[in-house]
This record gives C-alpha cells, sequence and structure tokens, in this order.
C-alpha cells in the first residue's frame, strides 16, 4: 500500500499528472480505509494540473481524516494564491 502511494508520488512529480489521478481514484476506491495521505496526493495532483477546486476537496478530506496532515498547509497555501486574485484588478 505504502509503496504504491510512493509510486504515485513520483507520478505527480515527473509530470504524469492525469496517471497519478486514476491510480489514486482507483486506489482510494478498493483501499479498505482511504487514508489521509491519498487525499493529500489526490490534492497535489489537482493543483499541479490548476484545478483549484479539486485541490481543495481533496485537501479537504485529508484534513478530516487527520487533521495534523500537511494538506492543511497545503489548503491554506492555495486559498492565498486564490485569494490574491482580486477579481477587481482586472477591471481596471
Amino acid at each position: 500500500m505504502n509503496e504504491q502511494l510512493n509510486h504515485i508520488r513520483q507520478l505527480i512529480n515527473e509530470g504524469h499528472v492525469d496517471t497519478a489521478i486514476s491510480r489514486l481514484n482507483d486506489w482510494l476506491q478498493t483501499a479498505s480505509s482511504p487514508t489521509a495521505e491519498a487525499y493529500y496526493l489526490l490534492g497535489n495532483a489537482y493543483r499541479k494540473k490548476g484545478d483549484w477546486q479539486g485541490a481543495l476537496n481533496n485537501y479537504q478530506e485529508a484534513i478530516a481524516l487527520d487533521p495534523e496532515s500537511p494538506a492543511a498547509d497545503a489548503r491554506k497555501m492555495v486559498m492565498d494564491i486564490l485569494n490574491f486574485y482580486n477579481k477587481d484588478m482586472f477591471n481596471q
């Protein structure tokens, strides 16, 4: 199990994000109990694709399973990025 997640982490780092998302979704469907780490990795994959909502949703799942997950910091970072983009700036 852990070895599989490490392989998926490597796929994300190498830019094979769609493959990683597919494998994580398969893993989460077959896992007897989902882990915060799997949702954190899924959030990272979505973030790397620029899918902010997908990233936030998966980080939130990870935090629900483990409040001490690194997903808490990652979620805060994404929120800071999104809050930085003030829509009013584009209307000037």
